[in-house]
């Protein structure tokens, strides 16, 4: 073999080795893409078009998630032109080696210049209570996060629920407490995981029949969906985070291996689960690129 055809060979492979290595990072700061879905959910109002994006797991730290990307996310959000902007949960970092942590104003601020017609709404993910050691020790406080939420004008749902209109067509929109909120963690003298969601608290709120949307961080609760809801929105499992041609080695529920990411059918139930935006644990994603979400809501005119 010639000394150049040689020479070419070993430079191909190197790249090739180079673009292996990096294209997990490469995907983890990828620009989310636009993953758009237009459902009609059983008893769903007819004459009723609503419009949410959706964004999951910002999962704000330094520097896969600075201020800068998260600011990014949400002018791709609001150019969505959507009835309401819904988030999923996951604020707070989720890696704690090869990241540091963000200062708060840093990812609110973009969170709170979000504006839609009928509001920006939240509910909280697990890392949201795991970051906060204080509702760690007593699980009657709420969370840190919560509160800067609420102070940024934007409406928090903890088992709770909301009746909002869109062309004089009502619809509720219900936020479930996190379903693993606390784990069994020894620290803190608790020998069992624990969650901060309450579906009967929740479903007191919801006082006539106009039809429901369920935002729950975890897709576990539809393992057994409850009836009363139209459609369960989910983040949490960033897809898998690794999905190699459909093997996803990793899962961070139970519910998240059964549904991972897209769009599900359960006991006549609809779901739809955001691959979400940051990360867990390493700062690496294969064949889960971020996404924001566009779902479209009743049928097209």
């Amino acid at each position: 073999m010639h000394r150049r055809t040689m020479l070419k060979l070993m430079a191909s492979g190197l790249l090739a080795g180079l673009a292996t290595v990096s294209y997990p990072f490469l995907e983890a700061f990828a620009r989310p893409r636009i993953q758009s879905y237009r459902v009609t959910p059983r008893n769903w109002t007819s004459g009723l078009q609503l419009k949410m994006a959706v964004i999951a797991d910002v999962h704000a730290c330094r520097p896969w998630m600075d201020g800068r990307r998260v600011t990014s996310i949400c002018r791709q959000a609001q150019d969505l032109d959507a009835d309401l902007i819904l988030l999923l949960g996951d604020y707070m970092p989720g890696i704690r080696r090869f990241a540091e942590p963000l200062a708060s104003e840093e990812w609110l601020k973009p969170l709170a210049a979000l504006t839609a017609p009928l509001g920006v709404h939240a509910v909280l993910g697990n890392h949201d209570y795991w970051s906060d050691a204080a509702v760690q020790r007593d699980s009657t406080r709420e969370p840190v996060v919560a509160t800067l939420l609420r102070d940024a004008g934007i409406t928090v749902h903890i088992n709770h629920a909301v009746r909002l209109e869109k062309d004089g067509r009502p619809f509720w929109l219900a936020g479930l407490g996190d379903q693993i909120a606390f784990p069994a963690w020894a620290r803190f003298n608790r020998n069992q995981e624990l969650g901060a969601d309450d579906m009967p608290d929740l479903l007191s709120h919801i006082t006539d029949d106009a039809p429901a949307i369920l935002m729950a961080h975890e897709p576990d609760v539809f393992m057994s969906p409850h009836a009363r809801f139209s459609l369960t929105l989910s983040g949490h499992t960033h897809g898998g985070q690794f999905n190699l041609f459909g093997w996803r080695p990793f899962s961070a529920s139970r519910g998240s291996r059964v549904f991972p990411a897209g769009y599900f059918q359960h006991d006549g139930c609809d779901l739809i689960v955001s691959r979400g935006l940051g990360c867990s644990s390493l700062p690496l994603r294969i064949g889960s690129w971020p996404e924001i979400l566009l779902i479209e809501l009743g049928e097209s005119r």
